[in-house]
């Protein structure tokens, strides 16, 4: 199993690379149920994956000067703060209300991978509001700091409207606040648990090459395909964490939903094409001829 954690190790990595951002929301479940770590090891070895991953990321995201310095130290100081509280407080909590909630925010993360990023229009900043830098820094890192997520879908919207940035900055910029607090939250789980550091280094190594291939990739995909397809996958891996944790009843509820709206998306689409349909707006667009 432990090879088999590596080399799906890699496929995350390449999706973190190509989406810059969400692959590493598999890595708790890649851990926990693969290699057959208990939830708080899975968790906490995440955060290392995870930190070294995004820190990687960020390094080319700075050489393309995508990555706005002070607010991403803003926003991680705040975070590392929530982050190392968080990893303090995970301990205490039972591993399996960990991995419900992180199937809660498995499916809060596919939500805008499904809709599409929209590129806000660039604003300038004129500073950060510190207080809600500090608050939502404080919270999105404690939520890293527990189960183990970068909170990278929470960290970009936040960017964009707190510091005005441009979607491609946000993205740049969010990688380092991800690193930032995912270290911290390490920091916080290991003063009462240790990890397999061995195991932790080949899948911390498999998802960084894996990265840096799907860097590569990321021209020769259709990035908004892919991030549709990855959001279901997402949602189906939420549901087999529920299944898993609450009772299997559950789980097929969540995959029931899951496979109805990915139908009723696909249906929806189809429709939007129709022939018939374009024919119709074509006719209704005409002026009446008098």
């Amino acid at each position: 199993m432990i090879a088999l954690t590596i080399v799906l190790a890699v496929f995350v990595g390449i999706a973190l690379g190509m989406l810059g951002g969400g692959g590493s929301i598999l890595t708790v479940p890649l851990l926990a149920y693969v290699a057959g770590m208990d939830a708080k090891q899975a968790v906490t070895t995440s955060l290392l994956v995870v930190g070294v991953t995004s820190a990687v990321s960020a390094v080319s995201h700075a050489r393309a000067g995508r990555v706005q310095w002070r607010a991403g130290l803003s926003f991680g100081a705040a975070g590392m703060a929530g982050a190392y509280a968080g990893g303090v407080l995970g301990r205490f909590i039972p591993g399996t209300a960990l991995l419900i909630a992180f199937a809660v925010v498995m499916v809060a993360a596919a939500i805008p991978m499904l809709r599409g990023r929209r590129a806000p229009e660039a604003t300038t900043a004129h500073g950060l509001p510190v207080v809600r830098v500090v608050s939502l820094g404080l919270a999105v890192g404690g939520l890293t700091g527990m189960i183990g997520a970068g909170g990278g879908f929470l960290v970009v919207p936040a960017l964009t409207l707190l510091g005005g940035l441009p979607m491609p900055a946000a993205v740049g910029t969010s990688l380092i606040v991800i690193a930032l607090n995912s270290f911290s939250g390490l920091a916080g789980h290991l003063t009462g648990l240790q990890i397999d550091w061995a195991l932790a280094a080949a899948v911390t190594g498999a998802a960084v090459a894996g990265c840096l291939i799907g860097t590569r990739l990321i021209t020769k995909i259709n990035a908004d395909a892919l991030r549709k397809a990855f959001g279901w996958f997402v949602l189906a891996m939420s549901s087999v964490i529920l299944a898993q944790e609450i009772h299997p009843f559950v789980g097929l509820a969540a995959a029931s939903l899951t496979v109805i709206a990915a139908s009723m998306t696909m249906v929806c689409a189809r429709f939007s094409r129709c022939p018939l349909r374009r024919v119709t707006r074509l006719s209704m667009a005409r002026p009446a001829v008098a």
